[in-house]
């Protein structure tokens, strides 16, 4: 892969969803596609749920959030929520950030 924040972004992708997996979630998985014009997520197969996977230098927290929300409306699924990687921490100890509307809902 020529651009290195592609792959930076790819890797990440694919190390969340092995962590669910590895957690119990057999069914989830990177979602092939990821980018597409009416993209979906980042991640497959949480139940209701679209999962976008950022590695971002500088976390700016409404685009991420607003982004998770355009993907789960493009999805028709209830819920969108970002997963955010920490510098220097292991998948675990990410970010989950979502609307407090929908962590109500």
């Amino acid at each position: 892969m020529a651009n290195p924040n592609k792959a930076k972004g790819s890797k990440w992708e694919l190390d969340v969803a092995r962590y669910f997996n590895e957690c119990g979630y057999a069914e989830v998985e990177r979602r092939y596609g990821a980018g597409a014009t009416l993209d979906k997520g980042d991640i497959n197969g949480v139940k209701d749920t679209v999962v976008e996977a950022k590695n971002w230098k500088s976390i700016v927290l409404s685009t991420i959030v607003d982004e998770a929300l355009v993907e789960q409306k493009n999805a028709k699924k209830r819920f969108g929520i970002s997963i955010i990687k920490r510098r220097n921490k292991n998948v675990k100890d990410a970010y989950v950030v979502m609307t407090l509307e929908q962590w109500i809902d």
